[in-house]
């Protein structure tokens, strides 16, 4: 073995003070053992990818999917919101799970092609925020010192999940087919069935802008080991001219769609009259209507909604129960 010219072995004297300093289970510097080297330090699971190179596909991926999920939170959010992607980070799952809090979001899903998961985390803040804002309340932070979610935060948990998959897996396809199963979910970190402790894992994180309050973000994340067989792929740059696309156009193209008018209807009641009642019908005659508790709610001739009647402002409103 060649040994460079910049190393030495160490004097008696060293070697007699690095025993003395493992005796006594205090190792200084100032036992003079390599005080004139210099040492450079170094982070174990650092966040880059020089593991498997710069994954420039995963990051032109995270950035057509920030753009496909502004179609998730629009319709819940009643305002356009401005989402970003953060470059990936590489770190063990214990660092990246001691930074988040005790009570979260953590869905797990199976991508089924890769053999792996992935792991879909949001915050009690943001999830708060969407349910208020769903249910025609204003984009606000409320404060909650709750340890679990109510049945209407699941729901729209459920809700936000199940589009962000498809729209996840769409951003995927021009560089390899997923298809993702979801395999359940936690709400503390310590608890969630993802990998070990010490694997590492590659972070994603999304920041989504919102008008009058603090930026939220949520994370999409992938053990490294799931992503291991199709490295190759992921540090590709041929992938570029088909995810790479004009984003210019694409956006003024989204925007100008979002603001076509759409004529929305509530039916209230379809009461139905023979035709000899028909007949006999004169003005001033009072007719009974009765009103469902079930509201439907078209949009263009098409039942998209129910729902139910209500008052907000002081006005007649229809509280949206279930999208069709």
């Amino acid at each position: 073995m060649k040994v460079s010219e910049n190393s030495r072995k160490l004097s008696t004297d060293e070697v007699n003070a690095l025993m003395d300093g493992l005796s006594s289970g205090d190792v200084s510097g100032s036992s003079g053992v390599g005080t004139e080297l210099e040492v450079a330090p170094f982070s174990f699971g650092a966040d880059d990818l020089s593991l498997m190179g710069d994954y420039y596909a995963l990051r032109l991926i995270n950035e057509r999917f920030a753009r496909f999920a502004r179609s998730v939170f629009q319709p819940m959010l009643r305002v356009q919101p401005r989402i970003s992607s953060f470059p990936p980070e590489v770190k063990t799952f214990d660092e990246y799970s001691s930074s988040l809090d005790s009570f979260m979001s953590l869905s797990t899903y199976r991508i089924e092609e890769l053999r792996g998961s992935v792991l879909v985390v949001f915050s009690p803040a943001f999830i708060s925020i969407l349910t208020n804002a769903y249910y025609g309340g204003n984009i606000e932070l409320l404060k909650n010192t709750r340890q679990e979610f109510t049945a209407t935060e699941e729901r729209i948990i459920e809700m936000i999940n199940t589009d962000l998959m498809k729209q996840l897996k769409f951003s995927w396809k021009d560089l390899t087919p997923v298809t993702f199963t979801k395999l359940g979910r936690e709400v503390n970190p310590q608890f969630t069935n993802f990998v070990d402790a010490s694997d590492l894992v590659i972070i994603c994180s999304f920041v989504v802008q919102l008008p009058g309050v603090d930026a939220a973000n949520f994370d999409i994340i992938y053990p490294l080991q799931t992503l291991k067989p199709i490295a190759s792929l992921l540090r590709s740059r041929v992938q570029s001219d088909i995810i790479e696309d004009d984003l210019s156009w694409r956006d003024k193209l989204e925007n100008a769609i979002l603001e076509i008018p759409l004529d929305l209807k509530a039916t209230l009641s379809q009461p139905t009259v023979n035709m000899s009642r028909l007949l006999r019908i004169n003005v001033g005659e009072t007719l009974e209507i009765p009103i469902s508790d079930k509201i439907d709610v078209f949009v263009e001739e098409i039942k998209m909604f129910n729902g139910e009647l209500g008052e907000y402002k002081g006005h007649a409103a229809v509280n949206i129960n279930k999208r069709l």
